[in-house]
């Protein structure tokens, strides 16, 4: 079903999300996803270091 939407399909539901919502409720969002990202990749990279750094 999801090969049949096509770029007119696809700007209809972006119109429809942002009428919905809100592009400043979209912006602020997207924002913390971001900042979840940044959060989860730190939190990646800190637990890598500690295996580097405790013997085996």
């Amino acid at each position: 079903m999801l090969n049949n939407i096509g770029l007119t399909g696809l700007a209809l539901i972006l119109v429809v999300v942002v009428v919905l919502f809100g592009r400043g409720k979209i912006s602020s969002l997207m924002g913390e996803v971001g900042q979840g990202l940044t959060a989860f990749r730190r939190g990646i990279k800190s637990g890598q270091d500690e295996d580097d750094s405790s013997p085996a």
